[in-house]
């Protein structure tokens, strides 16, 4: 089995909505006809497969993928207004509520929150979980420039460890976007260096000594986590404004973390997995962005020299006990 845990789509709620009103982002045509998504340093493409459930499913059937996870993408709810990401964050959560009821066997879908309201955010993340059946929520790295392991956002983190649900980090736009407008550079780097940023402020920063039983994923194989965290637990030991500050060295709070598997070189997977073990590393395809490839993602770990059990845990059983899909169970009307 094959379960993508990094998936995009954009419910028509939401596109319907944007359209109308938008701070932050506006809906158009290009010259060959695509539809668009624009926001501040940024842009996406839609495939059919972003708003389209039957291409979705056609997708993944010719490339193998049995379930699939879904989550909203850029630009996400958080740049609107606090009343419009509110009413947003709830258009989208209901429609993906739809979409687990009408598609059991193939969809369980991430809760978006609208985290300019930190308080709203958190109490929308109990109503996602508990009254829509939602299986936890994916958080953006920053919000409009502030990164989220500030005090402002902990009522989230704290609904979200009361819950027993995984929060997914994913990227946005960085705070320094003027310096990455061309070349596609937001996508191609200042995505992998917000995730990094993050996940190393939240342990630097105690979070995850405050929320203990939290359980966190890093998208993108972790940014360039695995790579850079030795050089960070070096500098925790070597630091005396550092030294100390923790419960545990900084590396012991990475490796609890949960990657997914974007980042299809195989010797970066293979570090990936060195890095967090074969129990914490995730399925993900990021599709149907441009820069996405549903096909080769299973392929690439199907290839690694690594054991038929390893490779079952990355392409399925890991999803399966994260997410608890095996007993997932419809909430009560």
């Amino acid at each position: 089995m094959r379960i993508d845990c990094h998936t995009h789509f954009y419910p028509a709620g939401y596109l319907a909505a944007l359209e109308r009103w938008s701070d932050q982002a506006e809906l158009r045509r290009d010259d060959d006809g695509n539809l668009v998504l624009a926001y501040a340093g940024d842009y996406n493409v839609l495939a059919p497969a972003h708003h389209s459930l039957t291409a979705r499913l056609a997708d993944m059937e010719a490339a193998g993928i049995d379930f699939a996870v879904l989550s909203l993408t850029t630009p996400g709810v958080h740049g609107e207004r606090a009343e419009r990401g509110i009413a947003l964050a709830r258009i989208v959560n209901d429609e993906f509520a739809e979409v687990q009821k009408t598609y059991p066997d193939r969809f369980r879908c991430l809760a978006t929150l609208p985290l300019q309201a930190p308080e709203a955010a958190a109490r929308e993340l109990q109503r996602a979980v508990e009254e829509l059946g939602l299986v936890g929520a994916m958080l953006f790295s920053n919000v409009n420039g502030k990164p989220i392991d500030l005090p402002e956002f902990w009522p989230v983190y704290e609904a979200a460890e009361a819950l027993g649900v995984p929060l997914v980090i994913h990227p946005t736009t960085p705070a320094f976007a003027e310096h990455l407008a061309d070349f596609r550079l937001v996508a191609l780097l200042g995505f992998a260096y917000d995730t990094t940023l993050v996940a190393v402020r939240m342990v630097l920063g105690g979070l995850l000594d405050r929320f203990p039983r939290l359980t966190l994923v890093q998208t993108h194989l972790g940014g360039v986590l695995p790579y850079l965290a030795e050089r960070v637990q070096r500098g925790y030991r070597a630091y005396p404004e550092l030294r100390g500050r923790l419960r545990r060295d900084p590396m012991d709070y990475f490796r609890a973390m949960y990657l997914d598997t974007v980042l299809f070189d195989p010797a970066c997977l293979l570090l990936g997995l060195a890095f967090v073990g074969e129990d914490r590393l995730l399925l993900g395809s990021d599709h149907p962005h441009q820069v996405g490839d549903i096909v080769r993602a299973p392929r690439v770990i199907e290839e690694l020299p690594i054991s038929p059990h390893t490779k079952r845990k990355i392409l399925a059983d890991n999803a399966r006990r994260l997410y608890r899909l095996d007993r997932a169970e419809e909430p009560e009307p």
